[in-house]
């Protein structure tokens, strides 16, 4: 083979090897880090034809690529279509769309995987890649393995091989003509917030809204690298004030903000409290159930105990799992569940749709509720019972050792509790649950606790976040000694 057929990241040689590829850039379900010192052209070259041999080692031969609006996606993208073709690879261009848009594009196209470039919510100088093999969106083993093939020598084709095509479609209209005909709304005119945090579900967003015949009052739905307005993260109850304030003003009947991919969403409603993730849940599942009687649904760790006696008190099977889109996405089709949904903002329909999450077509189908009945959205919770919790509490532990602390603390409450070990330890007490689980994508822990008063909640907390900082202590001193005895 001649040198200039060789993969850009044969061509760069052994320059790849001084820009040390960072093995924490590779994730439990994606793979990502921030630009420059973890991602740049060399590392991405490297990164690109590891991937394209794991496609051709899958049998793939047709690959979508999308990216999003951050300032290093493109050149990202012409990196991986070129390592893409020189291995063989014919790939499909589909631009800059949301995340949901290239999961439509695997699901509605004739290709065998896809890849998104994308940062998601994370701050601007980051970005990263959301990886489909067909269908399924990769994770944990999978990732790995990527992983071992980007440590090794980079391979270019075979001889006899073809330079892989490349082809540009435009697959928007058709994605946001896919979701409007699948959503049958009410007689009901509603006015919504939309505030995409200039991350990309505005793209989405605003024109399937609009077609649903909803009023819009649209805040920062331009795509903007910069994040200039807000962090586009609507888990941050910081970064919903704009919604909040908007509806307040505007008297709107709902508020709707995306992340900055538009895979998750966030919802205000008409008095500006905001409905985090499992409340969320509580209506899209009455929904599901009233039509699917008996339906499988599936809700993370970190939801709330309401949701999962709601959804079997309208007889539905509930499903606790692990957090993790590709986690959830590969439970929902072990199970065969019509939703599923996290915390986060992350919700998951099969039913009348595809299996992925989408924040668009998650707003639409909020939007097609909300419609059919005359009441307000906040009245639709009115007979949840009240219970008091925290929201997602992060505690500073070092990488090497969260699980070992998890472990640890599974370990102590089993003696006189229930403890569920799906993910993390999901602690029940009487009167509460604490939740602690180690992150899969930062050196942190994951607390979160709920109760059915304020005093009990305060007594449930204090007592798990002292043992968790003892147990941090303890597995830290034990890891220094052992760094100790090793140097000696």
């Amino acid at each position: 083979m001649q040198t200039a057929a060789l993969p850009f990241a044969m061509r760069l040689g052994y320059v790849a090897f001084y820009y040390r590829m960072n093995s924490h850039i590779f994730r439990e379900y994606d793979i990502r880090g921030i630009v420059g010192p973890q991602l740049n052209d060399a590392t991405v070259a490297r990164l690109a034809n590891a991937l394209g041999r794991f496609f051709v080692q899958n049998k793939a031969k047709r690959i979508a690529i999308g990216y999003d609006a951050r300032e290093s996606s493109p050149t990202f993208c012409k990196i991986l279509t070129r390592e893409f073709q020189a291995i063989g690879l014919d790939v499909l261009l589909i631009g800059r769309v949301p995340t949901p848009v290239l999961y439509h594009t695997v699901y509605t196209c004739p290709v065998d995987g896809g890849v998104m470039i994308t940062g998601s919510h994370n701050p601007p100088d980051h970005n990263g890649f959301k990886i489909c093999l067909g269908k399924a969106a990769l994770f944990g083993s999978q990732i790995q393995e990527i992983k071992e093939l980007a440590f090794s020598a980079p391979q270019g084709a075979f001889d006899g091989i073809r330079t892989g095509q490349v082809e540009t479609l435009n697959v928007l209209e058709e994605y946001i003509a896919d979701i409007v005909s699948r959503i049958e709304p009410g007689r009901r005119k509603l006015k919504a917030v939309i505030d995409a945090g200039n991350g990309m579900g505005g793209v989405t967003g605003v024109p399937v809204l609009e077609r649903l015949g909803v009023d819009l009052v649209k805040l920062f739905v331009e795509p903007d690298a910069a994040f200039p307005n807000h962090h586009p993260d609507p888990t941050v109850e910081e970064n919903l004030i704009d919604t909040i304030n908007a509806v307040r003003e505007s008297s709107a009947d709902i508020g709707i903000a995306f992340d900055g991919d538009g895979d998750r969403i966030g919802v205000v409603d008409e008095t500006g409290r905001v409905i985090w993730g499992d409340e969320l849940m509580v209506l899209l599942s009455r929904a599901v159930l009233s039509e699917r009687p008996g339906s499988t649904i599936i809700a993370e760790v970190k939801c709330s105990q309401r949701l999962y006696d709601d959804i079997e008190k309208h007889g539905g099977n509930a499903v606790m799992w692990k957090a993790g889109h590709s986690l959830i996405k590969a439970k929902m089709k072990e199970t065969g569940a019509a939703l599923a949904g996290e915390m986060s903002g992350h919700i998951f329909f099969a039913d009348r749709f595809y299996g992925f999450d989408d924040a668009t077509y998650a707003a639409a189908r909020v939007i097609e509720i909300l419609s059919k009945t005359d009441e307000r959205l906040s009245a639709l919770f009115s007979d949840l019972p009240a219970t008091y919790s925290t929201p997602e509490l992060r505690v500073d532990c070092p990488d090497d050792l969260k699980f070992e602390v998890v472990s640890a603390i599974a370990e102590h409450y089993s003696h006189d509790h229930e403890v569920i070990t799906i993910d993390g330890a999901r602690m029940n007490f009487e009167g509460g649950w604490g939740l602690v689980r180690a992150s899969n994508t930062q050196a942190i822990l994951v607390l979160r606790f709920e109760a059915a008063t304020e005093e009990r909640l305060a007594e449930i907390r204090k007592a798990v976040e002292d043992k968790v900082a003892k147990t941090i202590a303890v597995a830290v001193e034990r890891s220094m000694e052992r760094s100790r005895a090793q140097d000696s």
